[in-house]
């Protein structure tokens, strides 16, 4: 008997000319014999393969691979061109819900937009038949009740997400703009028997842009308005990216006018309005505490924490599973979930789709693609208010571990920094933490244990959350305390770091030796490029609480111990201390079994904005 050679599902579709999906196909039909199971995926015999390319029909011989949609959120464009993950069944569950109005809050680039031109397809009343972009999705197979919902509705589409100005006048003009041309888009108004005097005056002087504030406060009202009049059926109105305006306006000091006006122009449309069918919005934040939503009609709030449409934004497991037999990559499944995997809506397990279509789109590089897209400037303003609480938590994260706070999902802009609770919970909001479990109700509030989701988002922190510290120091500190290590001299680093703390920081009061900790972890971070930097990790008899392995061998390690004290008349003492520290536990074990020669060792100690340094 020969023995036969069996190659795997991947080595089949590049000799077939066929997705490795297709393949799998094929095996689980009995198509390519002799076949077998190994594990989640096939072995198949090689001359079988060939067997089957040559009875193959012409066209089951080439299959076009759909490249992975990259930035793209129009739905029309990606089920045509692209590889859709179909998301159509949150249509059949908006549907059956019956929600006036309802708004998602989601990370960025969770596919808010793209659902949003989804329900703008399905719903909206063309002269194009768009069902063909449904017929061979989820919600086509659910029956008549929702075909014959398909095409039916006008909708009022509109996105704020260019809304980004620095002024109030730039970005109100940029709102008439949107707003503009959505009425455009409704070109029938414009030639209508239906609307009256008033109604078409304000149309002429729309387009003539001699609208004033408050009217156009009532546009959306007004559009709802005329386009059931003249289409004889209720309207869907699709509001994308509604709170980026409102971000622009803490940011940059407008505050105040942007919320008075997107409230009035959104309760107009939303609340008590007798031509809506329904209302979808999506955005990072909430916004109810400014009573944005006040009064509207019980708007469902669907967030992070919630079941209910949990698997509609994101990818789960087995849609990243699905897309990695397609592309032939199901040896990257692990490698996907150390960058991407961790986010938990509701008790769905996510992977942010942002990442997982570009790592596919970039022949599976994994990289972090999500954190490189926003210029995280909220992110930032946090850090300016850090706090030694906040701190301690922050290094708990990026030394892998969980931490408990309580939970407030009513955070809004201008209060984003008031305190532990509404810094974490914008955190998780907006995708930089993850539950580890269900919140818990008490009597004091709601409490929620969180932690990292990703090696993608930890890539963020050490790049945004402990870089704050580095972007207080000007050129001359910096480059004082990044020269002082490279030439072990301990007097120059202790003359860098006691500049730092007198200038640049002013939370040291009763700061805990982890917040000194977090600090030089920030401190140190430029320096990643010429050394390993290791915070709290076992070596010798101990954890050693900080090491810079130099990444050529010929140049120094460092070993650094900390101690805070609260008197500084201690801190000789408590220096040395820390150094003899680092002796007695044999900190330096890890780096002299990897050849390091030299090991300089630090003792540092900390007392409010004081530091003593002793060197060996």
């Amino acid at each position: 008997m020969t023995d036969r050679k069996y190659i795997s599902t991947k080595e089949a579709a590049s000799i077939m000319r066929l997705s490795t999906r297709r393949v799998v196909g094929l095996c689980n039909d009995g198509k390519l014999e002799g076949a077998i199971r190994a594990g989640r995926s096939w072995k198949i015999p090689e001359e079988t393969v060939y067997t089957y390319m040559g009875e193959a029909k012409p066209e089951e011989e080439k299959e076009t691979i759909l490249s992975c949609a990259v930035g793209n959120t129009s739905y029309m464009d990606v089920v045509k061109n692209s590889y859709y993950v179909d998301k159509t069944l949150l249509i059949r569950d908006l549907i059956d819900d019956q929600v006036p109005v309802i708004l998602f809050t989601r990370p960025r680039r969770f596919g808010k937009t793209l659902a949003l031109d989804m329900l703008k397809i399905f719903f909206e009343k063309t002269g194009e038949d768009t069902s063909v972009y449904f017929r061979d999705k989820k919600i086509w197979a659910c029956g008549e009740k929702y075909q014959k919902m398909q095409g039916a509705f006008p909708v009022i589409s509109i996105t704020f997400k260019d809304a980004k100005f620095s002024d109030w006048e730039s970005t109100y003009t940029a709102i008439k703009n949107v707003i503009r041309d959505e009425f455009m888009r409704h070109e029938e108004l414009f030639s209508s028997d239906s609307l009256n005097p008033v109604e078409r005056d304000y149309l002429s002087r729309m387009q003539s842009d001699e609208l004033g504030e408050v009217e156009y406060t009532r546009a959306l009202l007004n559009l709802s308005r005329m386009l059931e009049k003249e289409h004889k059926t209720k309207v869907v109105i699709l509001i994308d990216e509604y709170d980026t305006p409102i971000q622009q306006g803490h940011s940059r000091g407008f505050y105040n006018e942007v919320i008075t006006f997107m409230r009035n122009f959104m309760s107009g449309g939303l609340k008590d309005n007798a031509s809506l069918a329904f209302g979808a919005l999506t955005g990072i934040l909430r916004v109810s505490k400014e009573n944005l939503f006040s009064g509207l009609n019980n708007p469902i709030v669907n967030s992070v924490l919630d079941e209910k449409y949990s698997k509609y934004f994101g990818f789960t497991i087995d849609e990243v599973n699905d897309m990695a037999t397609y592309y032939g990559q199901e040896e990257k499944i692990d490698e996907l979930r150390e960058w991407y995997d961790g986010y938990r809506f509701g008790s769905t397990e996510i992977y942010n789709p942002w990442s997982v279509a570009n790592y596919f789109y970039n022949n599976c590089q994994a990289k972090p693609y999500w954190t490189n897209t926003s210029d995280n400037e909220i992110i930032r303003e946090i850090m300016a208010s850090i706090t030694p609480e906040i701190a301690d938590n922050l290094l708990a994260l990026m030394q892998g571990e969980m931490f408990q706070t309580s939970l407030n999902m009513d955070v809004i802009y201008p209060r984003i920094t008031d305190g532990t609770d509404t810094i974490f919970s914008f955190l998780l909001i907006a995708g930089y933490l993850r539950p580890v479990n269900d919140a818990v109700e008490t009597e004091f509030g709601t409490f929620i244990e969180l932690e990292l989701p990703n090696k993608e988002i930890r890539r963020m922190y050490n790049t945004e959350i402990l870089s704050w510290l580095r972007g207080t120091l000007d050129g001359n500190v910096m480059a004082g305390l990044e020269k002082a290590l490279y030439l072990n001299d301990g007097k120059k680093l202790q003359e860098s770091i006691r500049k730092y703390m007198i200038t640049c920081i002013s939370c040291f009061d009763g700061a805990t030796e982890s917040f000194y900790h977090g600090m030089m972890l920030g401190l140190v971070a430029g320096m990643s490029s010429r050394y390993y930097i290791r915070s709290n990790r076992e070596s010798g008899d101990g954890r050693f609480d900080l090491t810079l392995e130099p990444k050529i061998s010929s140049m120094p390690g460092i070993v650094m111990e900390f101690k805070a004290i609260k008197d500084p008349a201690g801190l000789p003492a408590s220096a040395r201390e820390a150094l003899m520290q680092i002796g007695e536990k044999h900190y330096d074990t890890d780096m002299k079994d990897r050849g390091i020669k030299e090991i300089v060792k630090y003792g540092v100690a900390f007392a409010g904005k004081n530091v003593e340094i002793i060197k060996e």
